[in-house]
């Protein structure tokens, strides 16, 4: 349907419709056997088989991570490459992690009778506790706020109406817009409605991850699932995820456990870019650290393509430069060596395309679980030599969002790769790498939520000097809240 959306929705219980909240295909597509036996094996049988393949880890630790409690990011999803080395190890590397991801318009329903889906899921087990502690005050209202992709704020938002059995608030806050429709007052998120009236907000639903910082701040009174200080920290910050992911690593050290990344180095100034190329063999991938959607990403693998990055206007000062994982003879030359593709299985044309699997992972009272995932891949297959002209971005940029130009968002459904008994095949993906999904995608989750907490006082106040000494960026730190 062609969403239109007004600033402000009143959802009612009983309007959720699965036709309207999934993509085309998804509400007929069964779920592949492999991928439904994975979603109900539970922590304990998972954590058992991945201390069976790492005999090197700690239990203990293993069962650590999966029951640990996040106190600021509690939703994430990671993108993540199935990738290879020179001598054939197979390592899915996190790409990075999102905050307020999308996914589940994307996912075949686990039960049928459940129409709720993942939605459901994750607001019985994530967002629902996250009301049950402000006790049984029921003053104010319940909000989604949202920004993009209105297929799923919209499934959220019905979803939510018919688990509380109350009126749910859809607002829409755009990015670059003066005149919004909340507030916050004395660090409490306030809504205004059809009618001009500001109402409190008991808890919010947050779907805004165009810079959400410069519309909220990065903690407020309110709860707000995820709140923005999980943004800042990692999780539409690829820059801060970076030194997330190497400082929880050195303490994972011990118990024979790491986050698995791409080598990246962090706070590149625009004219240290072609050095930082060069230095990798003059293959890799340069990043705008808090764009999101696949925008401000640029894969380079010729001079050109360096040449067209380097003449763009850009909205920050620094940059992260990350190894580029290609093909098997152009990809970057890192400190750890090469890393290749997977690809797919090959089609009827034998041709082998690059893909990312997307983990979505939620976090309840007793620890994380899988919400969703599913595949996406690009546009062109890999070619084995690159040629004189060859547009690395359409071998290798997988996401589906593709912007308009004007702030706005189109996907190319076409290029989505589900979870069900036709997709998951061509993925050639077994059990085993979905635990080792898993678990990259809670780790480096873990890293965010940690370095979250660092940047918060004992009072609950952001540490705004301390994210700037992390992040030595004025244009994000002035964009801040």
């Amino acid at each position: 349907m062609p969403w239109s959306v007004p600033t402000v929705l009143r959802v009612t219980p009983g309007t959720f419709d699965t036709a309207e909240h999934f993509y085309p295909r998804v509400p007929n597509a069964h779920l592949h056997p492999l991928v439904r036996h994975f979603l109900t094996l539970g922590n304990a049988r998972i954590a058992r088989r991945y201390c069976h393949l790492h005999p090197e880890v700690d239990p203990a630790a293993v069962d650590a991570v999966l029951s640990y409690r996040p106190r600021y990011f509690r939703w994430a999803g990671a993108d993540l490459f199935l990738s290879t080395t020179d001598r054939g190890q197979r390592q899915l590397v996190v790409v990075e992690v999102n905050s307020c991801p999308s996914g589940q318009k994307s996912m075949p329903l686990l039960s049928p009778e459940d129409e709720l889906g993942g939605y459901g899921k994750l607001l019985r087990r994530s967002f629902l506790p996250l009301l049950q502690r402000r006790g049984t005050d029921r003053s104010g209202v319940i909000a989604v706020l949202w920004d993009k992709n209105p297929m799923e704020t919209t499934g959220y938002a019905s979803a939510l109406a018919e688990l509380t059995q109350e009126e749910v608030l859809l607002v829409h806050v755009p990015p670059d817009t003066p005149d919004l429709s909340i507030r916050v007052t004395d660090g409490a998120l306030e809504v205004r409605d059809e009618d001009g009236a500001w109402l409190p907000v008991r808890a919010a639903f947050r779907y805004v991850t165009q810079r959400p910082w410069t519309r909220l701040p990065p903690v407020t009174r309110t709860p707000i699932f995820n709140p923005v200080l999980a943004c800042l920290a990692g999780g539409r910050n690829k820059a801060l995820a970076a030194k997330a992911y190497d400082v929880y690593n050195a303490d994972l050290r011990d118990v024979g456990m790491r986050i698995r990344v791409p080598e990246t180095i962090w706070d590149v100034s625009r004219q240290e870019v072609p050095l930082w190329v060069q230095r990798m063999g003059g293959v890799a991938v340069v990043k705008n650290p808090y764009s999101n959607a696949g925008q401000g990403v640029y894969t380079l693998v010729n001079d050109s393509e360096l040449a067209a990055f380097m003449e763009l206007e850009q909205r920050y000062d620094r940059f992260i430069v990350q190894a580029l994982i290609g093909n098997m003879r152009w990809s970057s030359r890192s400190r750890a060596g090469r890393l290749y593709h997977v690809g797919t299985v090959p089609n009827r044309k034998e041709a082998i395309y690059a893909f990312d699997i997307r983990f979505m992972v939620g976090a309840d009272p007793d620890g994380f679980y899988p919400v969703g995932l599913y595949a996406r891949r690009a546009r062109a297959p890999l070619e084995t030599e690159l040629s004189e002209g060859s547009d690395s971005w359409q071998m290798l940029g997988t996401n589906l969002s593709v912007s308009q130009g004007d702030g706005s968002f189109t996907t190319e459904p076409q290029r989505l790769m589900l979870m069900d008994s036709r997709d998951f095949n061509h993925l050639g993906v077994g059990l085993d790498d979905l635990t080792e999904g898993y678990l990259q995608t809670v780790l480096s989750t873990i890293a965010i939520d940690r370095m979250a907490c660092s940047m918060v006082t004992q009072k609950g106040t952001f540490r705004r000097r301390y994210f700037r000494s992390l992040v030595p960026d004025e244009a994000l730190s002035e964009e801040i809240c």
